[in-house]
């Protein structure tokens, strides 16, 4: 449980601070709300691939840390297909940064997988 909660806060402060850049950057209001939706998007999932592959870490972590990527694509294909569509948000923002914020804290990832 002390691994799961020092990722989601890394997890959560890394999305926050990459968030706050890409809204500093481009200070739109449509794109400020797709980041932001993206943003709260990608923690949960992100905490939901971690969860899986700390799941199958005894076994495999690999099985576990590759259902988490399987997840990530599921979550981007709806997010993209239904989501982004049925909340009005600009397509590009958003999926862009959901894209990145999954890209960054994957990078992650692997420090709070160890053994």
């Amino acid at each position: 449980m002390k691994r799961w909660s020092m990722f989601a806060g890394v997890t959560a402060g890394t999305v926050l601070a990459t968030a706050l850049g890409i809204t500093r950057l481009l200070p739109r209001d449509a794109v400020t709300r797709a980041v932001w939706v993206s943003a709260a998007v990608a923690v949960v999932v992100q905490l939901g691939a971690f969860t899986l592959a700390r799941a199958a870490q005894p076994a495999n972590v690999v099985a576990g840390w590759g259902a988490g990527m399987l997840l990530r694509m599921l979550a981007l294909a709806v997010y993209g297909l239904v989501v982004v569509r049925a909340l009005g948000l600009e397509m590009e923002p958003a999926l862009l940064s959901l894209a990145g914020f999954f890209f960054i804290t994957t990078l992650i990832e692997p420090v709070f997988l160890k053994s």
